[in-house]
């Protein structure tokens, strides 16, 4: 288990104005939260100030970590591939362009989201919870969670966990949502609409610990 980023430049690619998301006239937080926890087309098509105001195929934008994940694991030939929060499947619709004959899968609880992915893997996109997964133990080579076991709340977080590790060989990642100091604190809790688990990094090692949670992570930071 080693901390990895894989993430950070995405991340830090968008500008926040974290007062404006909190005292928005039409959408302040409050609503914009109500809004985007039903993971349905205002969180992922509706306005920018609810959640991505559009979320669109960016030709690129995801190989960039598709590959960098593949070059860092040591995968076998034709390896099984999951995706657990996969929304979209834009992440493992670029893995084939890096894994081309890799066997993806994905899971997400937002039947908007599947129905609305990409249309050449949509057939390996599944609806269902990251506390159930319908794969045998062992099942892949590679397990990702990219921002998206921060949305549960603690009951169901460390099902997640279990699950992830269940289903997955030596290879698993998970990116999260965390914060260092009272700074980040507050741009978290202003900017998120979704997060339910608001940990430090040491407060999520404490999950990895109880869980068995034994892949590579790393976090996500509103420093800015």
């Amino acid at each position: 288990m080693i901390e990895i980023d894989f993430m950070s430049a995405l991340h830090k690619s968008t500008k926040r104005d974290y007062l404006a998301r909190v005292n928005d006239s039409e959408f302040p937080k409050a609503r914009a939260a109500e809004l985007a926890k039903q993971f349905d087309f205002d969180y992922w098509d509706g306005d920018r100030r609810i959640c991505y105001g559009g979320y669109k195929y960016i030709e690129g934008r995801w190989e960039k970590v598709a590959r960098a994940i593949a070059n860092h694991y040591m995968l076998p030939d034709k390896p099984k591939i999951l995706d657990i929060g996969c929304g979209k499947g834009y992440l493992l619709y670029d893995f084939l362009k890096v894994i081309p004959d890799a066997e993806i899968y994905g899971i997400d609880i937002s039947n908007y989201a599947i129905s609305n992915s990409k249309e050449e893997i949509r057939e390996r996109l599944y609806l269902g919870n990251a506390t159930n997964l319908p794969w045998a133990d062992d099942y892949f080579d590679l397990v990702i969670s990219i921002t998206t076991l921060h949305n549960l709340p603690s009951y169901d977080l460390f099902d997640a966990l279990k699950e992830m590790e269940r289903v997955g060989k030596s290879n698993k990642y998970l990116c999260v949502e965390s914060y260092r100091n009272e700074n980040e604190k507050t741009n978290l809790l202003y900017w998120q609409v979704t997060c339910e688990a608001f940990n430090t990094p040491k407060e999520w090692q404490w999950w990895f610990n109880q869980t068995g949670y034994s892949g590579d992570y790393s976090f996500i930071y509103f420093d800015d």
